[in-house]
C-alpha cells in the first residue's frame, strides 16, 4: 500500500520550510476527559464497556469532538458483535475506525498528535548508599 513507508531522511541541504512542523498537537499523557456516557450501556457486554472506558481514558480523547464520540458510540455495536461472534470483517472495520481516531502510535504520528509523557522524578539513592556528589559538594563548601 502506497504511503505507509518510513518517514523520509533529514535533508541537510533542504531550504524550504517544513509546512507540517506547526501542525503537531501535544497532549499530556495524564489528560482528563469529560467523556459522554455510552448510550444504552446496559445492552453491551462487559468487554465492550471496558473497550469504551479505555477510549475514554486515552490521552488523545481530550482532542475528540462530538463527531468523534458519535463514531465511538456507533462503533460500540460492532465491538459488541465482535465479542459475541468474532469475525475477520468486523475486526477489519473496527481496526479501520480506531485507526482514524488515533489508536496506535503510528496512527498518532500520521495525525501529528504527540502524547507527552511526564518527566520522571530523579530517584534518591537507596538507603545506606552514599551520595558521593552531595558529599563532595559539602566538603567543597566546608573548605571555603
Amino acid at each position: 500500500m502506497a504511503g505507509n513507508g518510513p518517514p523520509p531522511a533529514e535533508n541537510k541541504r533542504r531550504r524550504n520550510k517544513d509546512t507540517h512542523a506547526e501542525g503537531v498537537v501535544t497532549v499530556p499523557a495524564d489528560a482528563v476527559v469529560e467523556a459522554p456516557e455510552l448510550p444504552n450501556a446496559g445492552l453491551y457486554s462487559p468487554q465492550t464497556l471496558v473497550w469504551y472506558d479505555t477510549w475514554c481514558q486515552a490521552p488523545q480523547a481530550s482532542l475528540f469532538t462530538v463527531t468523534d464520540w458519535q463514531r465511538l458510540h456507533m462503533l460500540a455495536a460492532l465491538v459488541n458483535d465482535f465479542w459475541e461472534n468474532p469475525r475477520k470483517d468486523l475486526l477489519a472495520e473496527i481496526r479501520l475506525n480506531e485507526s482514524l481516531l488515533g489508536a496506535t502510535h503510528t496512527d498518532r504520528l500520521k495525525a501529528r498528535v504527540r502524547i507527552e509523557q511526564p518527566k520522571p522524578e530523579p530517584a534518591a539513592p537507596p538507603e545506606g548508599v552514599a551520595d558521593f556528589k552531595a558529599a563532595r559538594r559539602r566538603r567543597m563548601n566546608d573548605a571555603s
